[in-house]
């Protein structure tokens, strides 16, 4: 019986041939994420000058600000979340926290309702995005890592580029809002499913990874790691 099951469980192997059905589902969420920061490039900083009457550049730009600080944040505590509850987990969490932006954008009654959404947003694209990049290190491998960062980033940003010009049209086209964020909602709402329902956590992948290439026997401590890399 024992054998028999270790017969049909399926084989974990790494490699981007080997595993590009779920690659190429993780750069489709990856395009969702940089889709949710293209939403709002264009047409933010208008609605805070003419829909709030904010004069001053350093207001109407705070939302940069708060988006850039949370995200950096988020970063730094994504690794250490993925590697204590697992990937996909981290990642459905980020896509949650980002499902209500594009509608507290699309309905805010201050400006301080988009600076929340944009505190979301960080949030969503730091556990996110990390996520995307590092189950695909995970799927291909040590030796296919480049070209798994390099297709992640490409997807995102363009995506990032896509959808500021496509919101920059439907904005000139139907106005600043609600229109603009329909796109923000798709986004969000498919990035949500496809994560839940067809991603699959590498945890097993991370497991054969490190029985092949055993980890040191005294890795560097959060301190150590962050005092070399800044």
């Amino acid at each position: 019986m024992t054998s028999e099951r270790a017969s049909s469980a399926p084989t974990v192997r790494l490699g981007l041939k080997e595993n590009w059905r779920q690659f190429a589902l993780l750069v489709l969420v990856n395009a969702f994420v940089g889709g949710m920061v293209g939403l709002e490039r264009t047409v933010v900083p208008l609605i805070g000058s003419e829909q709030f009457g904010l004069v001053l550049r350093t207001a109407i730009f705070s939302f940069i600000v708060t988006f850039g600080v949370v995200k950096a944040f988020s970063n730094l505590f994504a690794g250490g979340l993925a590697d204590r509850f697992g990937r996909k987990k981290v990642l459905v969490a980020g896509w949650v926290v980002g499902v209500p932006v594009p509608f507290m954008i699309m309905y805010a009654p201050s400006w301080e309702w988009i600076v929340a959404a944009n505190a979301l947003l960080g949030i969503n694209q730091g556990l996110a995005w990390s996520m995307t990049v590092i189950m695909k290190i995970d799927l291909v491998g040590p030796r296919g890592r480049g070209l798994a960062v390099g297709l992640n980033e490409f997807a995102g940003y363009l995506a990032v580029g896509l959808t500021a010009l496509a919101t920059g049209y439907l904005a000139a086209a139907y106005g600043l809002r609600p229109e603009p964020f329909y796109l923000g909602v798709g986004y969000a709402v498919l990035g949500l499913l496809v994560s839940v329902f067809l991603v699959r956590d590498t945890r097993e992948h991370v497991k054969l990874e490190m029985e092949e290439h055993p980890p040191e026997q005294n890795p560097l401590s959060f301190r150590e790691v962050f005092a070399k890399t800044t």
